[in-house]
């Protein structure tokens, strides 16, 4: 059979990066640098903090069980039981990974049919372009970590000529002579801005279920993280500078898509083609890496029970199959009803995200619980401080739900955050109680989930080696 661990760290940084990287983050940053200015680089350095914080946690449960598919899903069924696990999961990567995946498409597919194609519905491009990254994630790891590398690659490389250009104004456009004055200013103001910020690192921890595809996961899973947190940190950075050099403020804030505005003030028409090839990038990029990870949590989550058992069989490129058709056809009713077009999908993914934080909560606690309750399992003790970094993540996290929004929209919000916890309570209850027949609330022993995790890998080679054999008799 060969080694099948193919995933170098230059790899593994790529899938990091692909899925934060995304034109909704090319927004949010544009938005960010208009209301506060320059000054936007302050939430984003101590965002890229919470987050390493956060990618200190996942590294630590990686360690605890680092032949587990699901995740977040299986490290919290072992700290706090079914149903927060499931809760946990569920809403922070499906539901909200279904939404991200299917506007980043729109995006893509609206950019593609006003600068190639204008006279092709752009549903149909986004369809086109949902059923190639189905076929490629399909062919498993060693595709998807070739595409992913060389996404990456030109998209990272594209934002940091650009904000180049822009920090020291090289580019042929005129740079704006008189700024308007921000609309937030103070630590205080700017700080609230934490929210917005957020949105250009998250997700980093997509990474964790391709660990097992990893040439040295102890040293990958982790520093991949903290690597591509900081190349993005200084990436977004110089962009968002080049932003305020070329945009006023007040464009900035209130624009749709500031990004392209930036670029066309950047290098005209050069610029906007640049910058439309850029959020095609994004797209492809954020595809690329949630219908491949997003699979692989839902596999993990169905080895515990907690997904029908038809989410944890592999096709012979070790692709989880049926959570790729499952992503690949919500995206596909988003796209065709043309739901992900509207309004209301903004708020909704808003408040599916509250749940992304929720759960990053759920794993710091998780962290905290297992110390205690195993201290003497193999960790990086020289990353625990005493829990410092998950205290502080938990407050991070709850400030940033607190400032997800301002006034009526943040109370709109919490309104769809309520429905959807609600909704994901009760299914949980009722699948963790009537289906899998456990308690609530009852953690799972860790070594039980560790020996699962490694009869589960086993079966998947033995399986492999059969279908090996009974096509060289063929």
């Amino acid at each position: 059979m060969g080694n099948s661990k193919k995933l170098g760290l230059g790899s593994s940084i790529a899938i990091c990066v692909g899925l934060i990287v995304a034109t909704s983050c090319l927004v949010s940053l544009g938005t960010g640098v208009g209301l506060a200015g320059k000054s936007f680089i302050l939430p984003l350095f101590i965002v890229m903090i919470l987050n390493m914080f956060i990618a200190f946690s996942f590294a630590e449960l990686n360690q605890l069980m680092p032949k587990v598919n699901g995740g977040t899903g299986q490290y919290t069924l072992v700290a706090v039981g079914p149903v927060m696990s499931m809760i946990s999961n569920i809403s922070a990567y499906v539901i909200t990974m279904v939404l991200a995946s299917t506007a980043e498409m729109v995006m893509c597919g609206t950019v593609l049919s006003q600068i190639l194609f204008p006279n092709v519905d752009s549903r149909v491009i986004s369809l086109i372009i949902l059923g190639v990254f189905l076929v490629v994630n399909l062919f498993g790891v060693d595709l998807f970590s070739k595409v992913q590398n060389l996404v990456v690659i030109l998209l990272i490389g594209s934002m940091a000529v650009m904000g180049i250009m822009g920090t020291f104004k090289l580019a042929p456009g005129a740079a704006v002579v008189t700024q308007s004055a921000p609309a937030v200013s103070g630590v205080g103001g700017v700080m609230s801005l934490a929210a917005i910020a957020f949105w250009l690192f998250i997700g980093v921890e997509f990474v964790i279920p391709v660990a097992k595809e990893m040439k040295n996961p102890k040293r990958d899973v982790l520093l991949s993280m903290i690597l591509g947190l900081v190349l993005l940190f200084g990436v977004q950075s110089i962009l968002g500078i080049g932003m305020a050099n070329y945009v006023d403020l007040s464009v900035l804030s209130s624009d749709a898509t500031p990004h392209m505005v930036f670029a066309e003030n950047l290098a005209g028409n050069f610029g906007r083609i640049w910058m439309g090839i850029v959020t095609i990038l994004a797209a492809v990029s954020t595809m690329n890496t949630v219908l491949a990870s997003t699979s692989k949590i839902m596999q993990g989550m169905a080895e515990e029970g907690m997904f029908p058992k038809i989410f944890a069989k592999t096709n012979k490129h070790n692709a989880a199959v049926a959570g790729l058709v499952l992503m690949a056809g919500a995206d596909l009713v988003l796209v065709v009803s043309n739901l992900a077009n509207t309004n209301g999908i903004v708020f909704f993914i808003l408040a599916a995200s509250c749940f992304w934080l929720v759960s990053y909560c759920i794993v710091h606690i998780s962290v905290l619980i297992l110390r205690k309750r195993y201290p003497d399992m193999p960790r990086n003790k020289k990353l625990m401080w005493g829990g410092l970094p998950q205290i502080i993540g938990i407050i991070g996290n709850v400030y940033m739900i607190w400032n997800i929004a301002s006034g009526e929209t943040r109370i709109q919000i919490y309104e769809i955050f309520g429905v959807l916890f609600v909704i994901l309570i009760a299914y949980s209850i009722i699948w963790v109680g009537g289906v899998m027949k456990a308690k609530p609330f009852k953690p799972v022993d860790i070594n039980l989930v560790n020996e699962d995790a490694i009869r589960f890998d086993e079966l998947v080679l033995n399986n492999a080696k059969q279908k090996a054999v009974a096509s060289m008799e063929d």
